[in-house]
């Protein structure tokens, strides 16, 4: 069985846009991805780790814990061996009590991907491969987080070439989200259902392809 790590914010945790309520698993983006790999006759389990704020390698003034970096390898190590971790991160750092742009948030996620291969797993157990997926562009930021994100829509410009640059040069997988999905027109950040399932069964095709199951 393979298993797939999802490391994550709150556009993967399935925040309903405009709300605090949470999409059930059949419906969030890893969810979909699951279902539609198994119905392909895949051997998968996908571990979801989404923490709502998190950032890629930068700290929360005001909640702990959202340092994306922090803990990284040992969460690799608990749920290792994995034959694929999938990141998507970066949304965070835009918000406005950061000054980040794009550059911030690719180094950031590259930050991540170097921790994950070096993380002490056990002897004989696999190095996952990386996925890394773009967000999808942030629009303009309305309703309750509109404060929080203000700016977030200009300090984003770049971020599909920004980390493109990057996984090149480590030599890692992309996906670029923006391809199948845009922000939600309800607060211009988080994804809904539709677009749950849109890049669910995007990412299948994506991942069986990396990990060459059918």
């Amino acid at each position: 069985m393979d298993q797939i790590l999802v490391y994550a914010d709150s556009l993967t945790w399935g925040i309903i846009p405009g709300t605090r309520q949470r999409l059930t698993f059949e419906k969030r983006w890893p969810g979909v991805m699951e279902m539609e790999l198994i119905a392909n006759g895949a051997s998968v389990r996908v571990i979801e780790d989404c923490l709502n704020g998190r950032r890629t390698v930068f700290d929360d003034p005001y909640k702990p814990g959202r340092n994306g970096l922090e803990g990284i390898e040992q969460r690799i190590e608990v749920n290792s061996p994995l034959s694929l971790v999938l990141i998507m991160l970066g949304t965070n750092d835009f918000q406005s009590m950061h000054a980040h742009n794009a550059w911030h948030a690719a180094q950031g996620v590259s930050a991540i991907v170097t921790a994950i291969r070096r993380a002490p797993i056990e002897p004989d157990m696999p190095v996952p491969k990386v996925l890394v997926v773009v967000p999808p562009p942030i629009t303009r930021p309305m309703g309750p987080i509109a404060d929080k994100f203000e700016g977030a829509d200009a300090k984003c410009l770049g971020l599909t070439s920004e980390f493109s640059r990057m996984t090149t040069e480590i030599g890692c997988e992309m996906f670029d989200s923006g391809e199948v999905v845009s922000a939600s027109a309800v607060d211009g950040i988080h994804l809904d259902e539709k677009q749950h399932f849109d890049l669910g069964s995007k990412l299948a095709t994506v991942v069986r392809k990396i990990l060459g199951t059918p």
